[in-house]
């Protein structure tokens, strides 16, 4: 059964997986900048109303599942997230290691709808780190 959400005049199921990478493909997130930068990500959707489903930081890059309400665009919530997460970022992580402005996000993102399949997107967010040491070990053998 579906997780229908209300607004006034709404019912309303409206699942993202999205996929955000660093400027330059960079493996900054890590250690305790991984973890801050999970923080930032969960307040700043808290306060857009917008729910965090499933989140996994890779060092190079973060996958996550949100519900994004109707009466805001996906590429209204990401382009909010990337843009506020990277002042963020900048002025409680880095501080003055400000190598590039105030960009941490490259321009682009990856989005697709959920639909009917979110647990096989979930599960498959959960386990980056697994799917990543297989294809590594595949590789190198």
């Amino acid at each position: 059964m579906h997780d229908w959400q209300n607004l006034s005049h709404v019912r309303w199921e409206c699942k993202y997986h999205v996929i955000v990478v660093p400027k330059y493909r960079k493996r900054v997130l890590y250690g305790k900048i991984r973890r801050r930068v999970g923080e930032i990500l969960k307040d700043l959707c808290r306060q857009r109303g917008i729910e965090m489903i499933e989140g996994h930081l890779m060092p190079d890059h973060i996958h996550m599942c949100l519900s994004v309400p109707p009466k805001f665009s996906i590429a209204f919530a990401i382009g909010f997230l990337k843009g506020k997460s990277a002042v963020r970022i900048h002025r409680q992580i880095l501080r003055n290691k400000r190598v590039t402005g105030l960009h941490f996000w490259s321009r682009g993102y990856c989005v697709s709808t959920v639909g009917l399949d979110e647990a096989t997107i979930r599960k498959y967010i959960r386990d980056q780190d697994k799917l990543e040491k297989q294809q590594m070990e595949i590789d190198f053998t």
